[in-house]
């Protein structure tokens, strides 16, 4: 592999495969309920990010649903981690987290948690309860950055800047929690200089994990109606991987990449610069990195 891969990183950490199931625990964004701001980010619709919890469903039950439509299609698995998903999962007060964590980390099977949050939706206490609960189990927060540029989050309404994710990160590396971090690569007003800017920062600040998802047009979205209006220019697949190969050429070697494009539901996708899927899109780049000998950190 051209660069270093998440599913061969949870084969070595357990020792086995692991499955990651993403479940849905009911929270909400302080972008959205005017906390930080209002209307969300202008690019994001959480549908798209939907676990597929149903009505009423309890977490415990979403989790052991999840785990039985696993191990339909591969019996031999025995180990899961709990991925908390949609909207900010650190954005509730302590008790209420410590209860929903605890109630995920007790069912069997289950080896740990992946918490998908906001840089600005982590306290010392939020961070002191995860350091407890590592003790036993593993335990990984992934933020949302989306732009290594403050102009960026500007501009898609994102309600924190680059110091605040910098903050966090290193107050959840004192802890000893492993850090993932989310950027988009597409937006019309970005050039190649951002995947040099993002590449940096994630160096500098030594995370763990990175996901890469191409900026993608949801419908219920700001950056919709706008591109209803002026139909701006998305990436298409070669521009994109000249992105991709650019950011993990200068990526630290010791960084996971666990994805390098996103996946949406059609339903709600209006626009894409390209029909190819989170899938395609990696053995492309992948094949494309080998013909071309690139790899992870070669021009650092």
């Amino acid at each position: 592999m051209p660069y270093k891969d998440y599913s061969t990183y949870l084969k070595d950490r357990f020792g086995e495969k692991v499955q990651k199931i993403s479940i849905d625990a009911n929270m909400t964004c302080p972008n959205r309920d005017g906390r930080v701001g209002v209307g969300g980010c202008t690019f994001c619709n959480n549908k798209k990010f939907n676990s597929g919890a149903m009505f009423a469903e309890s977490l415990k039950d979403q989790i052991l649903r999840k785990i039985e439509f696993y191990k339909k299609k591969n019996k031999n698995l025995k180990k899961f981690l709990v991925y908390f998903q949609t909207y900010s999962n650190t954005y509730a007060p302590i008790d209420e987290l410590t209860k929903i964590y605890t109630e995920a980390l007790s069912v069997e099977g289950i080896v740990g948690l992946v918490i998908g949050t906001r840089p600005d939706c982590v306290n010392d206490d939020v961070l002191d309860l995860l350091q407890h609960l590592a003790k036993t189990s593993y335990v990984c927060l992934e933020y949302g950055l989306e732009s290594a540029l403050d102009s960026t989050l500007l501009k898609i309404n994102r309600g924190h800047d680059v110091q605040c994710f910098i903050e966090a990160v290193k107050k959840t590396k004192q802890r000893g929690l492993p850090v993932g971090v989310h950027i988009i690569f597409g937006f019309p007003w970005e050039d190649q200089t951002v995947c040099l800017a993002a590449a940096s920062l994630l160096n500098e600040l030594k995370v763990d994990f990175v996901k890469i998802h191409n900026l993608q047009i949801v419908e219920q979205t700001i950056m919709a109606n706008d591109f209803k209006k002026s139909g701006f220019h998305l990436q298409t697949k070669e521009e994109y991987l000249t992105y991709l190969q650019l950011f993990i050429t200068h990526l630290s070697p010791d960084i996971i990449v666990q994805r390098v494009a996103g996946d949406c539901p059609k339903d709600i996708l209006l626009a894409s610069g390209f029909t190819e899927n989170s899938r395609q899109i990696h053995n492309e780049l992948t094949k494309l990195m080998m013909e071309k000998k690139l790899y992870q950190g070669m021009s650092l």
